[in-house]
């Protein structure tokens, strides 16, 4: 029997030990990977594209999610579908676990076909209070390469974060920029999640188990990925300026995107040489913010 939202917060809360966590700053892990032919036209397939891609082809910007598997065998999965906490990864206690974010460059290209190296070391860990209760963050920095040459250097930020306490008020949404240049609308399904968590190997189960992200972590329906959202902007990207080149990339995320409704894919160039890019709900509503780099 599944906890709901309001019988798993009379627990007692877990305990948060900073200083514990912290032990973890500078632990390292390396990890090899094939960049799979196969993987990659999944992906074009799951996104619709009509490209097949070839040996030696570089890879699109942010596909590199699809590998490096954390190969967690299934005696060592949690009750939210991730590994278990600790390994590599401090044991943060809180229950709620999402990809807040990150930071990309991309100094050459990643070919399709090659035998490729992530070497990921714990950068920070820190914590706080804030509306919603406790919340701590965790950063990772990945270092990819192909052939001896770097190819993509990346900060990812994990958010843990408490259950929402029963009558807690919602956090007041932020509205969505209304001045974008190029747009696109989304309209999430199961299909498009599951066919992203299994290409990432992500059970994370608040985007393909209705029952558990409604009833246990009390959400209104399945969240689509953060870092699926950042690709799908990168594809605006290159749709709309197809010569151009992206140097770096940092994304946000602001709040949940759920499959009950629409969304929106928007983007302007600024004066800058940068592009400014994001996510809105069909309330308009602020989902994730990012900014590219043009080369």
């Amino acid at each position: 029997m599944s906890l709901s939202p309001l019988s798993s917060s009379l627990l007692p809360p877990p305990t948060l030990d900073l200083d514990h966590l912290r032990q973890w700053v500078g632990r390292t892990e390396t990890r090899e990977d094939q960049i799979s032919l196969s993987r990659v036209n999944a992906m074009a397939a799951t996104l619709d594209r009509d490209d097949t891609y070839r040996a030696g082809d570089a890879l699109p910007l942010l596909w590199h999610w699809l590998f490096f598997w954390a190969l967690s065998p299934a005696s060592g999965v949690g009750v939210d579908g991730h590994p278990q906490r600790g390994g590599f990864l401090p044991p943060v206690t809180l229950p709620r676990r999402m990809w807040a974010g990150g930071r990309l460059s991309f100094p050459a290209a990643l070919p399709v076909g090659s035998i490729a190296r992530r070497v990921s070391r714990i950068k920070d860990v820190n914590a706080k209070t804030g509306s919603s209760g406790r919340l701590a963050f965790v950063t990772v920095a990945h270092e990819i390469s192909a052939n001896g040459q770097l190819a993509i250097r990346e900060e990812h930020d994990i958010v843990y974060r408490d259950n929402p306490q029963p009558g807690a008020a919602p956090a007041v949404p932020r509205p969505a920029p209304s001045d974008a240049h190029w747009s696109q609308t989304v309209a999430p399904d199961p299909v498009l999640l599951f066919r992203y968590s299994a290409l990432t190997f992500n059970g994370h189960r608040i985007h393909y188990d209705r029952r558990y992200v409604t009833e246990v972590e009390g959400y209104p329906g399945l969240i689509v990925h953060g870092p699926l959202i950042a690709t799908l902007l990168m594809e605006l990207l290159r749709r709309e300026l197809p010569e151009r080149a992206v140097a770096e990339f940092s994304f946000r995320a602001v709040s949940p995107v759920f499959d009950i409704d629409s969304f929106s894919l928007n983007g302007k160039l600024a004066d800058d040489g940068k592009v400014d890019l994001w996510a809105a709900n069909a309330r308009g509503e602020l989902c994730l913010q990012a900014e590219a780099t043009l080369g």
